[in-house]
């Protein structure tokens, strides 16, 4: 695997956070010449997997959310890690309308949404030491 480029970024876990996290890694990704649409296509789905991060992985703790972005041929990959609690049961969590925090009227669609957007969406969780989720989106070579 032949990385073409590759960033990586940092930031506290905090829901004004998940707006700038969305507009580094579009910018990133504009280098593929994407279009409009699939620019908002990621955008969305780095916002779910950073909302949760911040909401799921955290709760009521304040951590670090990390994202690393690789362009690989004509796909970018996007990794959004955190290091809190852990998914009990990640089959159970990717369920549509799913969700551990119906007191705040959660809709349970973040993976769902993550995985209507991207090509691929790859989630690793150990209980205690956090979740990384893995998105792919490939683009059309001219």
């Amino acid at each position: 695997m032949r990385i073409d480029n590759e960033m990586k970024l940092e930031f506290m876990s905090k829901s004004q956070n998940e707006s700038f996290a969305r507009s580094v890694v579009a910018a990133f990704a504009a280098q593929l010449d994407p279009t409009i649409e699939e620019l908002s296509e990621i955008k969305t789905a780095v916002s779910e997997a950073v909302t949760n991060a911040i909401i799921h992985g955290y709760e009521y703790e304040q951590g670090y959310v990390t994202i690393v972005c690789r362009i690989i041929d004509n796909t970018v990959e996007v990794e959004v890690s955190d290091r809190g609690k852990g998914i009990e049961d990640i089959e159970k969590a990717r369920q549509p309308l799913f969700t551990s925090k119906p007191e705040l009227e959660r809709s349970g669609m973040g993976f769902t949404v993550m995985e209507t957007f991207m090509d691929q969406v790859t989630v690793i969780s150990e209980l205690g030491k956090g979740t990384t989720v893995i998105m792919k989106k490939s683009f059309k070579k001219d």
